[in-house]
């Protein structure tokens, strides 16, 4: 029921006369009349003041000014907490105006107060779908589950898909896409439950592979699910399991290379680069709750924003440091080819992921650095031999395969690849 304060009825007035007005008042003018009208009629206007200050956030006269931002999308925040629990957008629009403040705190530098709101809009989502105003229990929650994964908090990320991965499955009553997966899989992986993830990922691909099948996913993606799949299972020690799935991946290729795509696919590159990421989480730090790091395994759209730009602001230091051991390891390739690779390849996923943040063609820019990470591998099986410099040379080749892929170089990733099975099986 409408709580009615006591407002002067020429403020209302003026108030609805503007928004009845023929020509449509800026979103500044709305929300002055939405803010009166609201204090008098919330029932009816508490949904369309939280609607005006989201709006009036993203106004040209406020973009570049963070801290007015922040103000008008803090307050959207505390105007959708009072709609009233029986209006049926009521979880959209606070999930919607948490998610803005979240944001905008973050643009502010105080991500200190974003956790909070993080397990606020995941309340939101669970509160929303107990009482039908959400299909899903996974509503409002990959925030948090965001921020507990750049926090290093991985026990409790793979918690947390757990309970809702039951809730949403119950009878395999609704299919969760792949990210949503790949994200659980990625944490179960991260908090040392190795087998879970193997599980939770083994669905995925399964999933896929009956997708190709329908023509509702594309062959690129089927095979990048199924070489990441293969380095799991290889990390694990199932390598019987990895050589058939790596012997999968040579058929898809095949395919890939005689045929091409059984239809056009649009930009499909985030798979790719999703999945390359996650491959060399291991070299990067191990992320805090003080010092937050890349959650890897989910898309970079949904990185925070500081965690990806401090990321991105790594390159050139990561760069330098490449061609001081290139120098070194001219000298010197016994003492400085394994770490050069290691390296290297940790510049060259952080520059895949730039190019598609940056919507980059690929294949000009990263080619030249897929070919350095095979010839430095070479090298580093000719100095050292062993069966560890031939897996290194697989992992190269492998790289280089994926990426040929991303960029639509369909014969020259199989060649790649048939190199792959010949070293590793």
């Amino acid at each position: 029921m409408d709580h009615v304060e006591t407002v002067d009825e020429n403020a209302v007035l003026r108030a609805r006369a503007l928004l009845l007005g023929s020509s449509t008042p800026g979103f500044g003018k709305q929300v002055e009349a939405y803010r009166i009208l609201a204090s008098v009629s919330p029932l009816a206007y508490l949904p369309k003041l939280t609607q005006a200050l989201l709006s009036y956030g993203y106004a040209p006269e406020v973009r570049s000014r963070p801290e007015a931002r922040l103000a008008h999308h803090e307050e959207a925040a505390a105007a959708a907490r009072r709609i009233d629990a029986g209006e049926p957008r009521r979880t959209e629009l606070l999930v919607r105006a948490l998610s803005a403040y979240r944001t905008a705190l973050y643009a502010v530098g105080r991500r200190a107060e974003v956790f909070g709101i993080c397990e606020e809009m995941a309340a939101a989502g669970r509160w929303g779908f107990e009482h039908g105003q959400v299909l899903s229990p996974l509503y409002g929650h990959g925030p948090l589950a965001i921020a507990l994964a750049e926090s290093g908090r991985h026990q409790e990320a793979a918690a947390l898909y757990g309970d809702l991965m039951r809730a949403t499955r119950p009878e395999g009553s609704e299919e969760v896409s792949f990210w949503t997966m790949l994200e659980w899989a990625a944490e179960l992986n991260a908090a040392g439950q190795h087998d879970r993830a193997l599980e939770a990922f083994a669905d995925t691909v399964d999933t896929t592979r009956l997708e190709v099948d329908q023509d509702s996913s594309a062959l690129a993606i089927l095979a990048w699910q199924l070489v990441h799949q293969a380095g799991m299972l290889g990390a694990a020690g199932h390598h019987v399991e990895a050589h058939r799935i790596r012997r999968e991946v040579l058929a898809v290729l095949y395919e890939l290379d005689r045929t091409g795509e059984r239809k056009t696919w649009s930009n499909i590159l985030s798979w790719w680069t999703t999945l390359y990421a996650l491959s060399g989480r291991s070299a990067e730090p191990v992320p805090r709750p003080s010092a937050p790091a890349p959650p890897f395994g989910f898309s970079l759209l949904d990185w925070s924003p500081d965690v990806k730009k401090a990321y991105f602001d790594g390159l050139p230091g990561l760069e330098a440091e490449v061609a001081d051991l290139k120098t070194a390891a001219t000298t010197d390739s016994r003492e400085h080819l394994a770490a050069l690779l290691f390296l290297h390849r940790r510049f060259t996923i952080r520059s895949a992921l730039y190019c598609e943040q940056h919507n980059q063609d690929i294949l000009k820019p990263l080619r030249p650095l897929f070919n350095e990470g095979v010839a430095f591998a070479r090298r580093l099986a000719d100095v050292a031999g062993g069966e560890e410099s031939l897996a290194e040379v697989g992992r190269a080749l492998t790289d280089r395969s994926m990426f040929l892929v991303a960029a639509k170089q369909y014969g020259e990733a199989y060649d790649d690849y048939c190199d792959v099975v010949d070293l590793l099986g």
